[in-house]
């Protein structure tokens, strides 16, 4: 089957833009393919573009000395990534890593700040879009206390899957362990249970959710507090 089309009204905000402003960013907006475990930024590094992805996914991640990880959020077609160009800093202590391989339209540095200071509907969505990722921030960090592991894998399949076409992603219960910073035996615990609930199916890699509404009756509020506080901030933002 041949790759369905990109285009960057599949991200949220740009397709949120009025004519006016979306026409001077086109031929400024770059397409690139982003592979999985790809590095859009390290701590501390200079970020030089924002991404916007469209069926890419990319993890925030915060780096411990001992070089252990958590994600902090993830960021698919409905945000951005690379919030410090426009919220007055030039770098980050936390890393973004591509987590589901796909596409994403990215625009320089310079050409961001110079449209952001124009103080437009873009530097609105840009706004709250950061205090909808900043809520994400937050309750992943409390979801993570206060929360059993199949919990917290509830929330996180639901919140990967709004943002994929279909209900199955390619994910190691490795790569899943490093993004909730759990152990393991952890996650094949909690995705065992998951799997003779009846709610997903997992093999070699490939996680399939069965029954999303059963899922999202076993996660946590985290998820809906995450998804209604998206939802506020971004509709109708004229």
């Amino acid at each position: 089957m041949p790759p369905l089309p990109v285009n960057p009204n599949q991200n949220h905000l740009l397709a949120a833009l009025p004519a006016a402003e979306f026409e001077p960013l086109i031929a400024q907006l770059e397409l690139v393919p982003l592979r999985l475990g790809d590095v859009l930024y390290e701590p501390g590094g200079q970020l030089r573009h924002v991404y916007f992805p469209t069926t890419a996914i990319v993890s925030l991640h915060y780096v411990m000395a001992s070089g252990a990880s958590v994600e902090t959020a993830g960021v698919g077609n409905e945000g951005v990534v690379g919030i410090a160009l426009f919220m007055g800093g030039d770098t980050t202590p936390s890393s973004a890593v591509v987590q589901t391989a796909g596409q994403a339209y990215r625009l320089e540095r310079q050409l961001l700040v110079q449209e952001f200071k124009r103080a437009g509907l873009l530097q609105r969505l840009l706004l709250r879009y950061t205090q909808a990722l900043m809520t994400q921030m937050a309750q992943t960090a409390a979801c993570n206390r206060h929360h059993t592991v199949e919990q917290q894998l509830c929330r996180w399949l639901l919140l990967t899957l709004d943002r994929l076409p279909s209900n199955e992603l390619t994910m190691t219960q490795e790569l899943v362990a490093s993004m909730l910073g759990v152990r393991r035996e952890g996650i094949t615990e909690a995705a065992g249970k998951l799997q003779r609930a009846g709610l997903i199916s997992y093999r070699r890699g490939h996680i399939a959710v069965l029954d999303r509404s059963g899922l999202e009756k076993h996660a946590c509020e985290c998820y809906a507090v995450v998804k209604q506080e998206m939802r506020r901030l971004l509709t109708d933002v004229r």
